[in-house]
């Protein structure tokens, strides 16, 4: 079995722990790598999909960053209790004419016992902006 430390429950450290584990993950844009933190049967909302399986969200990531070019992240702890995680975040990408967007959004996250993620919730905002106006490098 995969163990994904650190393991709930959580502390404030551990969880912060947690988050910048996966912004680190997720900015390498590696969707083997990023799928192996969740279950085998971890279930997703992301905006308006619905995503069941670590194949299916491998696939779902691998198209993700084939569209969202240049993608980097930002997550922030805003709350945790024992096995549960939410964060604020937000990325910069562009697509393939060149258009700037900054997404926003707001993550839930259950883990099970083993440290991997079994629930993702996912909110999510698009704003176009000009590569002028970029936070994240």
């Amino acid at each position: 079995m995969t163990t994904r430390h650190p393991l709930p429950p959580f502390t404030h450290a551990m969880a912060l722990q947690k988050v910048q584990a996966a912004e680190d993950g997720w900015n390498s844009c590696n969707p083997q790598t990023v799928a192996q933190t969740y279950t085998k049967n971890s279930i997703w909302r992301n905006r308006d999909e619905f995503i069941t399986g670590r194949d299916a969200i491998e696939q779902f990531l691998a198209n993700k960053w084939q569209h969202e070019l240049s993608y980097k992240l930002q997550k922030t702890l805003w709350s945790f209790t024992d096995n549960r995680i939410a964060v604020t975040f937000f990325y910069e990408w562009h697509n393939a004419d060149n258009q700037w967007f900054r997404s926003y959004g707001n993550e839930l996250w259950q883990f099970d016992s083993s440290g991997l993620m079994e629930h993702r919730i996912a909110s999510i905002n698009d704003s176009p902006i000009h590569e002028h106006q970029r936070q994240l490098r």
